[in-house]
């Protein structure tokens, strides 16, 4: 099985490893695209020189960032010299506070690195393991002789992901943003699930189900926490229905086009 996630805008605030070395990172084919972007969002970013002006207004306009946010900038220029961490313990926000990768059982964290791919802007997708510098650079952006992020890992992700998906389900949590840069095709599209969070609760006129936003992604930590810890080993799109089933979720199928990833909403009484 094959967990897709979003990233986090939090992150940790400093690496404490390695510097970033693009050749150890996993999936070797992004090599190229991954260097493309870096060169790209570091020749921006080292553009500034650390006082408001035009040049720094530039920049955090490329990158879709507010003027409170520029010391990121100073960072992501810095990215090529940093100190780096695992990924898994890189991404702090609410989807990655649910999912509490630290506190798994052992068997539980094994199968989180074989089988999680985080998306990013910056690294298109990279595993729990693969250790990368603190950095801002959201799917929203546009770099310098890059072009906009989103249609760029359009071009350069497919590939990679369907070759890590195997012949296996493949689970996509991911965001509207990161989803559009690449979409399972064909065969694959079958052993593909997607998930929407529906909140259920009472009213005076009985059960009502909304959309869930941003507590859509502690839901989703908490799904992925409890297929690793159920120790879930799914062979089939039907498979992972099942063991969402199994591990006491409400899970109802929408109607999709054929061809196009199954899609399923997950129905929570508490966010």
């Amino acid at each position: 099985m094959l967990i897709l996630l979003p990233p986090s805008e939090g992150k940790a605030d400093a690496g404490t490893g390695r510097r970033l070395d693009l050749a150890r990172l996993s999936l070797p084919e992004l090599t190229d695209a991954r260097a493309r972007v870096l060169a790209a969002l570091v020749g921006l970013c080292a553009g500034v020189d650390g006082a408001a002006g035009p040049d720094e207004a530039a920049a955090l306009a490329a990158l879709g960032l507010t003027p409170g946010l520029a010391g990121e900038l100073r960072r992501n220029a810095r990215l090529e010299r940093a100190a780096t961490a695992e990924a898994g313990r890189l991404y702090t926000g609410v989807l990655y506070e649910a999912l509490d990768l630290a506190t798994l059982p052992a068997a539980a964290q094994r199968a989180a690195r074989r089988s999680v791919l985080i998306s990013s802007g910056l690294w298109g997708a990279v595993r729990l393991t693969d250790r990368v510098p603190p950095y801002r650079c959201p799917i929203g952006a546009r770099l310098p002789g890059v072009g906009a992020l989103s249609a760029y890992w359009r071009r350069e992700l497919g590939p990679a992901l369907e070759a890590a998906a195997g012949r296996g389900p493949v689970l996509d949590l991911r965001s509207g943003a990161y989803a559009a840069t690449w979409t399972p095709r064909g065969e694959l599209a079958g052993r593909t699930v997607t998930v929407r969070v529906l909140h259920e609760r009472d009213t005076p006129s009985g059960p009502v189900r909304t959309v869930v936003s941003h507590f859509n992604k502690a839901t989703k930590g908490r799904l992925v926490r409890d297929l690793l810890t159920a120790g879930a080993r799914p062979r089939t799109a039907d498979g992972l229905v099942a063991a969402l089933r199994e591990v006491k979720y409400t899970v109802l199928e929408q109607p999709v086009a054929a061809g196009r990833p199954r899609a399923v909403d997950v129905v929570v009484t508490q966010l």
